[in-house]
């Protein structure tokens, strides 16, 4: 179950991070300051800053509201997103 985990995580954010809002500051910060070695480092502590962050919270919601629940409001959370985005809002 961990290798399942671990993988189907991997799959889906490298998917969902591919040519992200995230990926294109850092192309812009290796371009402004010419230190691609920093900008990976700091990037990378970043989002294990975040993903930590969502795993904590995650983990405490679980323990509040049914899964079934969390499920559904997340993929509603990402269907508006994904509207506001299309409707350039976001």
């Amino acid at each position: 179950m961990f290798w399942k985990a671990l993988l189907s995580t991997f799959g889906l954010l490298v998917l969902a991070e591919l040519g992200d809002k995230t990926q294109l500051a850092v192309i812009a910060q290796v371009c402004k300051f010419n230190r691609p070695w920093a900008v990976f480092l700091g990037a990378t502590l970043a989002l294990a800053i975040v993903t930590a962050l969502g795993v904590v919270v995650g983990q405490a919601l679980t323990t509040i509201v049914p899964e079934a629940i969390l499920r559904k409001v997340a993929a509603v959370a990402f269907v508006v997103m994904g509207i506001l985005m299309w409707v350039g809002v976001l």
